[in-house]
């Protein structure tokens, strides 16, 4: 086989008289018929997707539709009305759990950083510190965010402590920021605990000091190693933001959605208080899959 009938499929040459003869890269017909093949698949995938789809949502709502009960639920959860007089108020509430939401989120990270360093120190010298860690973990992982939230949002006024704050949004912070440490000091140390040894060997044996080693050679390590299950614990926490309601004077979008609902005698604002939840809880989950990628988690879902 001579090399002009070798390369006849992968390589076209440009002998224009006047221009030099050069290779031109063009595809060949197995790599044309490839990318065909290829762009028939998705094709396909996305139309047989679209179709399961439909076929699944088609038949939920029409047995929800169907459904005997149906009439009722629409009047006393989907009246258009009724969403539009609480829209406002409820849109008002989120807005406080929104920045309640930024102020707990920052204080759970620097917490449970620091309750995962104090649980992975070395030594015999550091054990009850490693106790108290340990104690203070399964305390607050063991107890209900909504029974904490009565404990401390009910429990803290009623000391009558001096210069102790009294405000239901603070003490609604307070009891989130308790619950919400304990697990991610757990989170932090999975991520501690995956740096191999020998990282803190290399480190010491170059002259840094245990601080200096952990500072600089551990915990970038084990944040990173640890970005996507904080950021789950940052989208179930927005949510989690709304149970300050139950301690009744903070006006967020929950205690909003209760007012309407009374007044309207229609649970509508509760659905209206639910979707601007998902409004900003969604992004995040889907943000959360896009950094678990790029670290090397496993994707899930997808039409291929």
């Amino acid at each position: 086989m001579s090399v002009d009938e070798g390369t006849r499929d992968t390589v076209e040459y440009d002998t224009a008289p006047d221009v030099p003869a050069r290779p031109a890269w063009r595809p060949s017909g197995r790599q044309r018929a490839r990318e065909a093949y290829r762009r028939r698949r998705t094709v396909w995938s996305v139309l047989i997707a679209l179709a399961s789809t439909l076929v699944v949502f088609g038949v939920l709502a029409t047995a929800m539709v169907h459904a005997p009960g149906w009439p009722r639920v629409t009047d006393s959860f989907l009246r258009w009305d009724a969403a539009r007089q609480a829209l406002p108020d409820v849109a008002l509430g989120l807005w406080l759990n929104v920045r309640l939401f930024v102020v707990v989120a920052v204080a759970m990270l620097l917490a449970g950083l620091g309750i995962a360093v104090l649980r992975t120190l070395p030594g015999p010298v550091f054990w009850p510190v490693r106790a108290l860690a340990t104690v203070y973990v399964d305390v607050f992982r063991g107890i209900p965010l909504l029974v904490l939230l009565y404990l401390v949002g009910f429990g803290v006024p009623g000391l009558r402590l001096q210069g102790v704050p009294t405000s239901a949004t603070v003490l609604g912070g307070l009891a989130l920021t308790l619950s919400y440490s304990a697990y991610v000091a757990e989170v932090y140390r999975a991520g501690i605990e995956s740096v191999h040894p020998s990282q803190r060997a290399a480190a010491r044996s170059l002259g840094l000091s245990s601080g200096q080693t952990l500072r600089l050679v551990v915990l970038p390590q084990a944040v990173r190693r640890v970005i996507p299950p904080l950021l789950n614990d940052l989208a179930s926490l927005i949510k989690d933001c709304g149970l300050i309601s139950v301690l009744g004077i903070p006006l967020d979008a929950i205690r909003y959605a209760q007012i309407w609902q009374a007044q309207l005698a229609n649970f509508t604002p509760y659905v209206v208080a639910g979707v601007l939840f998902m409004l900003i809880t969604i992004p995040m989950t889907h943000l959360t899959d896009a950094v678990s990628r790029r670290y090397g988690y496993p994707p899930t879902g997808g039409l291929l």
